[in-house]
């Protein structure tokens, strides 16, 4: 990591800014109920990609593209060899997957639907990629710093408004599998699973519709899956 540049030039390498964003992530641990071993890992790892993802850019500069990807099964891996944990080891490829997720948007206002995959990919895991996403701003610009803050700031605003009218956390398609497979004559089945599938991107960029519309939708579906 020493070896690379950090593309934001924030730090003369990104081992610098690693070490930055591990003190920034251990001040923030009282969200998470104190130390906390899986924030710490994460924090130091979630960059790991970079050297095998580094790109030079016409011009000048440099790109690490889908370092995030990479860096989640590189972090597995090196935490797989050092025999931690599988549930260490899953929640810290996870935070490393998820940690661009909110950059990922820009500045454009968040969808609700948005929102609702922001909540279901983090899990168990939404307030350890609270404190890793805030620790992974170290812009030494405080107006950037400030307006990167508010918009975090909304993004949990509007998590906690959710929250409260549908209960994000337990987020479910409206009809069941067994539903499903009534609905369509189907036994259990690689359709089944699909039509789950189906069911929980409508519930997800919709929001709760109902049964009767779920039903309405999923026959809509169907239809078209057939030859």
């Amino acid at each position: 990591l020493r070896l690379e540049v950090d593309e934001h030039h924030h730090h003369k390498d990104v081992y610098e800014h690693s070490i930055t964003v591990l003190e920034q992530a251990i001040s923030h641990e009282e969200r998470l109920g104190g130390p906390n071993l899986v924030i710490r890992l994460a924090a130091l790892l979630h960059d790991i990609g970079k050297p095998k993802t580094r790109a030079f850019i016409e011009g000048g500069g440099v790109s690490f593209h889908h370092h995030e990807v990479v860096g989640a099964r590189l972090a597995k891996k090196r935490l797989q060899a050092l025999r931690f944990d599988n549930d260490t080891i899953d929640a810290v490829e996870l935070l490393t997957a998820l940690h661009l997720r909110f950059h990922g948007y820009g500045d454009d206002e968040w969808t609700d639907s948005a929102v609702r995959r922001y909540v279901r990919d983090a899990g168990e895991l939404l307030t350890h990629l609270h404190v890793l996403t805030r620790a992974d701003c170290t812009t030494r610009n405080k107006n950037k710093a400030d307006r990167l803050s508010a918009r975090y700031d909304s993004l949990e605003a509007r998590i906690e408004s959710l929250m409260e009218q549908e209960e994000l956390s337990k987020i479910r398609p409206d009809l069941d599998g067994t539903q499903v497979m009534e609905i369509l004559k189907l036994k259990p089945s690689r359709e089944v699973g699909q039509a789950m599938d189906f069911l929980m991107e409508l519930r997800l960029e919709q929001g709760q519709i109902g049964e009767e519309k779920a039903t309405q939708a999923l026959l809509q579906w169907w239809a078209k899956q057939k030859p």
